[in-house]
């Protein structure tokens, strides 16, 4: 059983007037489909002015108690519930990128460009201090799934449901390399070092090794029956056996032999596959669909799952060393690495 604390979106603007309210709800998640005693407890956050510093005065009810406030953030507790939460407000909110849901997001290395895809159609590059769009990446037969930076920050990788990945150039916005090869709709990308060669999947159920030099592929890595919903590359601790190829790989591979393939499935399966090798490493079975996957460090991945639950495994013993957090139903859409953690975004409430 776990508690969260649940507070209404757009809290810091309700309360920065007199009597401004936002709503607030402490949940509690029972495992499975179990039915939870007291399941919530619903209350307001109720402001009575605001500091000179700009700072508002805000009590809560039904056993809600405001611990501090900033101009930015909230700690509210229940103490009945044992539970204490920090809430951040965001910085700016950029609501003219898109005119639909958003469905992949990245933010550039250095920090300054993003490039988003949207259930709109809609590829863009936008600055990140103004939300000023700077590219519309047209080029997809359809939805875009999935979009990431490439190291540089000067070229970005999308995929899409048309079957293609496109390479483009963030600083004209052309097209330079499409690569085609996959049966169904791509829904995930990697980018392998500083990205001479990618890894996408898709719901045809099959990763594939690309070389973005000339455009081929170089190896389908893994197939399987299930649709492939994300997969994560990154380096793998010393200590890990990632087995040895059967053949020699190509000499347009590059930087793959230290490096772990991490597949996310649809049928529940989270697969961890030497990216050399094509050997499986680890493999973890789930009653609900995997949807997302990150590498956290050289030892640990995460996952999310269509029952709202987060995997973190220690791969250098995945068999005994997984520990699995259950904070609420909806399902984990996206995972990022975030200093020492990870950050998790979620889908609504099911």
């Amino acid at each position: 059983m776990a508690v969260r604390l649940i507070l209404q979106s757009d809290w810091d603007t309700a309360l920065r007037h007199n009597e401004g309210q936002a709503w607030i709800s402490c949940k509690t998640v029972c495992p499975g489909d179990q039915m939870c005693a007291n399941p919530s407890i619903q209350g307001e956050l109720i402001s009575y002015g605001v500091s000179g510093e700009g700072v508002p005065y805000v009590v809560g009810s039904e056993g809600f108690t405001v611990e501090e406030i900033t101009k930015n953030s909230i700690v509210i507790s229940h103490p009945d519930k044992g539970i204490r939460t920090r809430f951040i407000a965001p910085r700016n909110i950029f609501s003219d990128i898109h005119n639909k849901s958003i469905v992949s997001l990245d933010v550039s290395s250095a920090g300054a460009l993003g490039v988003s895809a949207g259930m709109d159609g809609l590829l863009r590059i936008w600055q990140t201090d103004s939300g000023i769009v700077r590219r519309e990446l047209s080029g997809h037969l359809g939805d875009v799934n999935c979009c990431h930076f490439f190291p540089s920050g000067l070229v970005v990788l999308s995929g899409g449901s048309d079957l293609q990945l496109k390479i483009w150039s963030v600083e004209d916005g052309s097209c330079p390399v499409t690569l085609r090869g996959h049966t169904a709709g791509i829904l995930g990308v990697a980018i392998v070092e500083k990205g001479r060669n990618i890894v996408s999947c898709s719901r045809d159920g099959s990763a594939r090794l690309w070389d973005c030099g000339n455009g081929s592929c170089l190896s389908v890595i893994y197939k399987g029956s299930s649709a492939i919903n994300a997969c994560a590359v990154g380096v793998a601790d010393d200590s890990l056996n990632l087995g040895v190829p059967d053949i020699p790989p190509s000499e347009r591979e590059i930087a793959t032999g230290d490096k772990l393939l991490v597949l996310a499935c649809e049928d529940g399966v989270l697969i961890g596959l030497g990216l050399q090798s094509r050997k499986e490493i680890f493999r973890i079975e789930h009653e609900k669909a995997f949807n997302c996957c990150q590498m956290l460090s050289k030892t640990c991945i995460a996952a999310g799952t269509q029952d709202g639950k987060i995997f973190l495994v220690d791969i250098t013993d995945p068999r005994d060393s997984v520990k699995i957090y259950h904070k609420c139903n909806s399902p984990v859409l996206c995972l990022c690495k975030h200093k020492d953690g990870v950050l998790v975004g979620c889908g609504f409430e099911v």
